[in-house]
């Protein structure tokens, strides 16, 4: 096939996946098995998605994984990631062209260790997998970014004898792994790191109990994490402030989390316009009776997504967005009306497409569903 012929080619798919979309959501459900599966994450290239989740299925947890070529319109078999007699939880994913890095926490000999796992063909097939942690207490709940050759990792570890955030890096793609910084240092718990990069630039919130109660902190390296500089404190709230997640844009740099100073969680929003020197005032994005919690966010441009669940007669799924970086929030948007609970939700953005990925209980047990729609 010729180059203009692969071009129009490329240019029909889109239009192709861009009509079939339309204005409206659509859903599908990407699992079917008799156990239980959690804890999904997204990412994507161009009109390849990818996705990974931890099922109980084989007897005890493991990580799958799938993907479209297509924009989501149809997905390819499960693949199985890890296979072993110990559990594997709470993977995490990052995409740089056809390479695909996951990475995830197995229990062993008491404690948990990180692992990861590469493909460097769009996720056909995958290199061995390595552990990347070896420490006497725990280490999990892990979050990974990439730019480049350069992967970031990110997790909780409690070897100091409570739960502290380490960070790791990878300078060729994966293949080795540099010694583990760890980013804090003080007397409560650290726990629920997120991560985002751009460039030289790295980004990392987590929430932190030594105030009393928890509360949400920053920390930024500007040299691909060869130093780093002092946390920033982000919130100050009576309640507690946890699960953060972080996005960024050029110099902009977005952050949610719950917080539960009003009684029941909900969801809060801040921006820095200047690459996390300086921080707006905090923003509450719900309202209501009901807890919001769980947020995730995305970007494109000037519009910025975020996702949570809500507890009503049950959880459900919605999503808020702005059209001026974080300036303001338009209405609520309810992406799931079901019989069971849809919870866990995470948002990502590819193309012209935005995709929203969810573990729901309507099937009787946790299965995952994706939901995606042209930008609007």
């Amino acid at each position: 096939m010729n180059r203009s012929k692969r071009v129009v080619f490329f240019v029909s798919l889109v239009f192709i996946v861009a009509t079939t979309l339309g204005a409206a959501w659509q859903s599908k459900r990407l699992t079917n098995t008799a156990g239980y599966s959690n804890n999904a994450r997204l990412a994507a290239d161009g009109l390849n998605i990818y996705a990974v989740w931890d099922d109980d299925t084989p007897g005890n947890y493991e990580i799958y994984f799938k993907r479209s070529t297509d924009g989501g319109l149809t997905w390819q078999a499960t693949k199985r990631i890890t296979n072993s007699s110990n559990a594997s939880h709470y993977p995490a994913i990052a995409v740089n062209g056809a390479n695909i890095y996951v990475t995830w926490y197995k229990d062993l000999s008491g404690n948990s260790q990180i692992f990861f796992r590469k493909s460097v063909d769009s996720g056909a097939t995958w290199q061995s997998s390595k552990q990347l942690t070896d420490n006497a207490g725990f280490s999990g709940i892990p979050v990974i970014a990439v730019n480049g050759v350069n992967v970031y990792l990110a997790w909780v570890d409690r070897t100091p004898g409570n739960a502290e955030i380490y960070f790791m890096r990878s300078t060729d793609s994966g293949a080795t792994w540099q010694t583990a910084k760890r980013l804090t240092n003080t007397s409560g718990d650290s726990n629920s790191p997120a991560i985002a990069v751009n460039g030289a630039n790295i980004y990392i919130t987590w929430n932190d109990d030594t105030p009393g109660n928890a509360e949400i902190y920053f920390r930024k390296s500007t040299n691909s994490g060869t130093s780093w500089q002092a946390a920033v404190r982000l919130t100050f709230n009576s309640g507690d402030s946890y699960n953060s997640a972080i996005a960024v844009r050029n110099n902009n740099v977005y952050v949610t989390w719950q917080d539960n100073t009003s009684g029941n969680n909900e969801i809060y929003f801040r921006k820095s316009p200047d690459t996390g020197t300086s921080w707006l005032s905090a923003k509450r994005l719900t309202n209501t009776a009901n807890d919001s919690s769980q947020s995730a966010l995305a970007f494109t441009g000037s519009n910025v997504y975020v996702v949570w669940s809500e507890t009503m007669t049950n959880d459900e799924i919605y999503m808020k967005k702005s059209t001026n970086s974080g300036g303001s929030f338009g209405t609520a948007e309810k992406l799931t009306n079901n019989s069971g609970n849809s919870y866990n939700p995470d948002v990502i953005i590819s193309g012209a497409n935005i995709y929203v990925i969810w573990t729901d209980t309507t099937p009787g047990n946790n299965e995952i569903y994706v939901k995606y729609s042209l930008i609007s």
